[in-house]
């Protein structure tokens, strides 16, 4: 087992369902900080197994899941680590305060769940006003807008 560093690790994701939600075309976007630099960004469109069952739920989830996928990959499981998001759903449900209830989100709530177990040093999971989380949120919505989907309530 590596020795505890004194890096601190920054991270922030964000989802969307546009142009309806839930049904909607749903995706992501990621973002990781090391000492405020950018070390990794990541965004996707969610092709579901089903047509039609997505959500922003499911989206934010996918967001905080491709987060942790990426520190555990990259061995950064051990490091103190302040992850970030606006979806007070996922923060709570994920922090424990929440049940996790029903939803096309709950198998991803598990998944999260079972990755935030798996951590060394579990990461700190906080939640933000969406005034503060612009990187994440283009990130999630540029897959979207690059496939002409239309954003509702742009005001970004």
């Amino acid at each position: 087992m590596k020795a505890m560093a004194n890096l601190v690790y920054t991270a922030f994701f964000d989802g969307a369902c546009e142009p309806t939600n839930p049904g909607g075309t749903a995706s992501y976007g990621s973002i990781v900080y090391r000492h405020g630099t950018e070390i990794w960004r990541h965004s996707q469109i969610y092709n579901p197994p089903v047509p039609g069952e997505t959500s922003n739920n499911i989206a934010e989830y996918l967001g905080l899941i491709s987060v942790l996928e990426f520190l555990k990959s990259h061995e950064l499981d051990n490091d103190l680590t302040m992850i970030s998001g606006d979806s007070k759903l996922v923060i709570e449900q994920m922090s424990g305060r929440w049940q996790i209830r029903g939803g096309l989100y709950v198998p991803f709530a598990g998944k999260a769940k079972y990755l935030l177990t798996n951590f060394l040093v579990p990461p700190t999971l906080r939640w933000i006003p969406r005034e503060k989380n612009t990187v994440a949120d283009e990130l999630s919505k540029a897959h979207l807008l690059e496939n002409g989907i239309k954003i509702r309530n742009r005001q970004r």
